[in-house]
């Protein structure tokens, strides 16, 4: 089975490519957007907490989505393979995740880049009709990508794990590319 996690700025695709591969590979999607949400709406205290972050565009804190993480990745569903998606946001969360990867048993496969130019991100985004997709949201949320997030990429290509795809096509060419790697 397949361990893979998917690496894009916000509106790339990884969700929606993460949920067909997963039906695909019968694996469970693991979000950390989906987590958080439901989190949020059941006004659990993480939720509460998260929220006042999401609002502003911001990353949610390292330890609040470690937390959910692992507990997450604890699950009998788990265990033969999983696509995450929306993290690790950071090195350090991506570092913490090796470590807890390891000390469970469960070593991924690639992590998966998917690549889209800015302008389309921002209309894909602005398409989603969102709460939290404003025009200045989106842009403060690609930003926190950039100086965040992107040097996810460098950390997975030192490694030899990474595989960057083409995510500016129509999603049915995405998802064939990405059937190559389960």
């Amino acid at each position: 089975m397949a361990r893979l996690i998917f690496l894009g700025a916000p509106g790339a695709g990884k969700g929606t490519q993460a949920k067909v591969l997963a039906e695909f590979s019968h694996i469970p999607h693991i979000s950390t957007g989906d987590i958080l949400r439901e989190a949020v709406a059941q006004k659990t205290p993480l939720g509460e907490k998260a929220q006042g972050f999401m609002d502003r565009g911001e990353l949610v804190p390292d330890q609040l989505v470690i937390e959910l993480m692992r507990e997450r990745l604890s699950r009998p569903d788990a265990k033969l393979g999983w696509i995450l998606d929306g993290f690790p946001r950071t090195v350090t969360q991506a570092t913490f995740l090796d470590e807890l990867l390891t000390e469970i048993n469960q070593p991924y496969d690639q992590a998966v880049n998917l690549e889209v130019p800015d302008d389309v991100l921002v209309a894909r985004l602005l398409g989603r009709g969102r709460k939290d997709d404003t025009e200045d949201v989106i842009r403060k949320r690609l930003q926190v990508y950039r100086e965040q997030t992107a040097p996810l990429i460098d950390f997975y290509k030192r490694r030899h794990k990474l595989v960057s795809i083409n995510g500016n096509v129509p999603p049915d060419e995405v998802t064939a590319e990405l059937k190559k790697f389960v």
